[in-house]
């Protein structure tokens, strides 16, 4: 079977890629000139590497490390310790830490959390703890039920302090959906807390050894290509093309840079982009389908990605940081975290600005220095002195629209991969997959369009 792929992102190239295994010829269609669609990234004139978002791996990921085992480049993930780093807003300059001892789940995570006593009192680690306990005993049903509710509004539910809120979980649902505890649906937040008490190394991280085009998607490509398929850049989707009965006749493709558009005609088709493009391309006779139209409730959120390179060392620290500031998410300097960017005698910050709706508009200035006033705070000793660090120089990646908006409801707008009409998929963080929008929920729900497609020829 011949397969149109619309989207050369994650969810794009895991669909094909397991396409061919299954025994099809994808043929993926990217509009940009770069693979990774969220993941992407670009060379500047030095030849450094500036990415579209700060991208960890998580232990919990089994579809993607499944993915790397398959291609055989699981020595391209950097493992750290298995540690959660936050700054102490109380004391610049300092970090408390959530060690995850070597133990069976969900020890381990009760461990890290009862030993740290910098950001939790005790009865506030009980009261959290008995709120999680429906989560772990019911499992992914009641995870689900509780997209009803803001992560703010659980809390309230099972009375625990809005401080824990303040300690922790401003910096977490910041980090895994860039917007605050008060947006977030806590069916977001329940889901990783489940993966991380539940697997024994499910909130352990990782960083990828250098860039994600290179280092995970053209691997992908590569596979892809070995068995008969194809990946095209430069190819944007311009319209989808129906025949008489609403099904799917062909893709116009539209060339760039001078190439002439074309019809690409296949046996099933794919779309693989974000959800705010996608709702631009649906033909009129499918946005009455409920299908179809619930997806008018999927919005992307804006994400800043700051990069940051200074003259001389800020941290020797090799993980991911939680910066718990108002304008900053998570960060790290990514010369001692990813290998390709290393550089021993200085650092490069990779910062995610969140939430950046009241900034995606401002320029890029702008944002620079409000976050070297937040960098002040965070590095006293680097910046509050007679000899301060200097910035050396800067990009700001902006995406007005990122990975969907996960608030309450939305669990209920998201889409299956198999679409009404007979030969038209969904793949993308945003279709119905347990893991959300993350690099995790892309690669499944690529799996899950080659499963649904397969099925259906």
């Amino acid at each position: 079977m011949r397969v149109a792929i619309a989207g050369a992102g994650l969810a794009g190239l895991s669909c094909a890629k397991y396409l061919c295994d299954a025994g099809h010829t994808p043929v993926v269609y990217e509009a940009r000139n770069v693979l990774g669609g969220k993941v992407a990234a670009w060379q500047d004139n030095d030849g450094d590497w500036y990415e579209t978002g700060l991208h960890i791996f998580f232990g919990a990921y089994r579809n993607m490390r499944q993915l790397f085992a398959e291609l055989g480049i699981e020595d391209r993930l950097q493992w750290k310790s298995h540690s959660m780093i936050f700054n102490q807003r109380e004391v610049p300059g300092t970090y408390s830490r959530f060690d995850f001892p070597d133990l069976p789940a969900p020890l381990n995570g009760v461990a890290a959390i009862l030993s740290n006593n910098d950001m939790l009192s005790w009865p506030e680690k009980i009261a959290f703890g008995l709120g999680l306990v429906p989560a772990m005993l019911r499992g992914q049903s009641y995870v689900e039920d509780c997209d009803r509710y803001s992560w703010t509004e659980w809390l309230k539910l099972h009375n625990i302090p809005e401080r824990v809120n303040d300690e922790v979980f401003l910096a977490m649902s910041k980090a895994l959906n860039f917007i605050g505890p008060d947006e977030i649906s806590s069916t977001v937040v329940l889901t990783a807390l489940n993966r991380f008490l539940q697997e024994r190394d499910g909130s352990r991280m990782a960083f990828l050894d250098g860039n994600p085009p290179q280092r995970l998607c053209e691997p992908i490509v590569d596979h892809i290509r070995a068995r008969g398929g194809e990946v095209l850049l430069s190819r944007p989707l311009r319209g989808i093309d129906l025949r008489d009965d609403g099904s799917v006749a062909s893709f116009r493709i539209g060339g760039l840079e001078g190439g002439g558009a074309e019809e690409v005609v296949a046996d099933a088709y794919v779309s693989a982009l974000p959800v705010d493009p996608l709702k631009r391309l649906l033909p009129d006779t499918w946005k009455e389908q409920p299908y179809f139209a619930k997806l008018s409730g999927l919005n992307g959120v804006p994400v800043i990605n700051i990069h940051l390179w200074f003259d001389r060392k800020l941290t020797e620290i090799d993980h991911l940081l939680f910066s718990r500031s108002e304008l900053l998410s998570v960060y790290a300097d990514m010369s001692n975290t990813c290998r390709e960017y290393a550089d021993p005698e200085r650092s490069m910050l990779e910062l995610v600005f969140a939430p950046a709706k009241e900034w995606i508009g401002r320029s890029d200035a702008d944002i620079v220095a409000a976050t070297m006033e937040e960098l002040k705070r965070l590095f006293p000793q680097h910046f509050q002195t007679d000899n301060p660090a200097k910035l050396r120089k800067f990009v700001v990646v902006k995406t007005p629209l990122s990975v969907y908006k996960t608030v309450p409801g939305c669990q209920a707008l998201r889409p299956a991969q198999r679409s009404p009409i007979s030969n038209f998929f969904l793949a993308g963080d945003y279709t119905m997959q347990r893991y959300l929008a993350s690099m995790e929920g892309a690669v499944l729900s690529g799996k899950l369009c080659a499963q649904a497609i397969s099925e259906a020829k």
